[in-house]
């Protein structure tokens, strides 16, 4: 993954939309319609994420989803077997075109762009997303765990910081910690969905931890079929997303607070997904691993008034380095962040001096309407003395 320079930060900012007529929106004439029809993708693809975004505050929900219907729209598109490279081509197009302010006549392409361009999402980070695509097409197997996290990195990762943007945040601790998050969750994906991805040809899990517990991968994907052996992989593998939702939680804690409750239960919810993994001995090829209504209900009530008191621990945890994978969309991510916060101070300073110039000059006004006030009055005076005399 090539990330380019952060210095160069201008380059990666979204243009403001242009006004396009009516008639190139397909039918949709403006945001609400656009977003309702986001919010719709969010209830069909994902019941998690849109119990969560329910709790997020209504401009960041919004937001939220039209990143997410962006997301997920991509994600079938390329998950479609008919669809193959050209379609990833066609995305990459598409976002060169959400980037110039012009955006695709789709709903979600639309809001996606209102997204990037009043968020300051950079560029690279949403392209980091269509580089873990172009991995799924390839058919591309992860050898370690690392290049499993790089993989990780593209996919998830990248949403998390794009969702901490919207959320405006711009510490590079914690956009890391958004990136650990990411990171957990597509790992407990990979873990639930070992069994379903082996029978379409697909394997995800690393290469040398299967070749370590003698596992032929070749005779696997021929016959998906759990063994003790597989299940001490997965079980590996869950461990490493343990350690990343740790570190995931201690960012939640540098949220803004109103955002805090939506971002746990998320993280708690995927959490679970590994615990029923385990519960079932990590057998992920005869079962997949699934959470109740009533489970989310509870997780979403414990995230509301799960412990946020900063321990030794969780500010150790929040201030790590980001996983070697994710550093440079960190630093990408954030450098943007910063120069829009640097943006909006000068601007808001700006107009703080232009309030001030406009109050002396206001003050200025009245003092030089009272001062020929003052002086009709003493030529009034000064008539009338003179008619007096006369």
């Amino acid at each position: 993954m090539n990330t380019p320079d952060a210095s160069n930060s201008h380059a990666h900012l979204a243009r403001p939309l242009t006004r396009r007529p009516i008639l190139l929106n397909y039918g949709f004439s403006g945001d609400v319609e656009d977003e309702r029809a986001c919010s719709a993708a969010i209830r069909r693809g994902s019941k998690s994420f849109h119990l969560a975004s329910l709790l997020l505050p209504a401009q960041t929900r919004q937001a939220a989803r039209a990143l997410y219907a962006f997301c997920r729209h991509s994600d079938d598109l390329i998950d479609d077997p008919r669809s193959g490279m050209p379609a990833l081509i066609r995305l990459r197009q598409r976002l060169d075109m959400i980037y110039v302010g012009e955006p695709a006549p789709f709903a979600c392409d639309r809001a996606f762009a209102r997204v990037v361009h009043e968020h300051a999402i950079a560029k690279p980070v949403v392209e980091a997303l269509l580089d873990g695509f172009a991995m799924d097409l390839e058919g591309r197997r992860h050898q370690t765990i690392d290049d499993v996290k790089a993989y990780a990195t593209c996919v998830a990762s990248s949403v998390g910081l794009m969702m901490a943007s919207v959320m405006g945040v711009s510490d590079r601790a914690a956009l890391a910690r958004a990136a650990d998050l990411g990171i957990a969750m597509q790992l407990t994906n990979i873990a639930r969905d070992v069994g379903e991805d082996a029978r379409n040809g697909r394997l995800y899990l690393p290469l040398d931890w299967l070749d370590e517990h003698g596992i032929d991968t070749e005779a696997f994907l021929r016959e998906p079929e759990f063994t003790p052996a597989l299940g001490k992989v997965v079980e590996r593998l869950l461990d490493e997303a343990a350690r990343h939702y740790r570190l995931g939680h201690a960012g939640i804690r540098s949220l803004p607070k109103p955002c805090r409750h939506a971002i746990r239960t998320a993280a708690l919810v995927y959490e679970a997904i590994g615990t029923s993994i385990a519960g079932n001995g990590y057998d992920s090829v005869s079962n997949r691993a699934t959470t109740g209504l009533g489970t989310k209900i509870g997780l979403m009530i414990r995230a509301r008034y799960e412990d946020s008191r900063w321990t030794a621990t969780a500010i150790r945890d929040l201030h790590s380095r980001a996983d070697p994978a994710a550093r440079e969309l960190v630093t990408v991510s954030g450098s943007l962040q910063q120069n829009r916060s640097l943006l909006r101070s000068t601007a808001s300073e700006a107009r703080d001096e232009d309030n001030t110039i406009g109050r002396v000059t206001d003050i200025l006004l009245r003092l030089h309407a009272d001062a020929r006030t003052q002086a009709l009055e003493r030529r009034r005076a000064a008539r009338d003395k003179v008619a007096t005399l006369a």
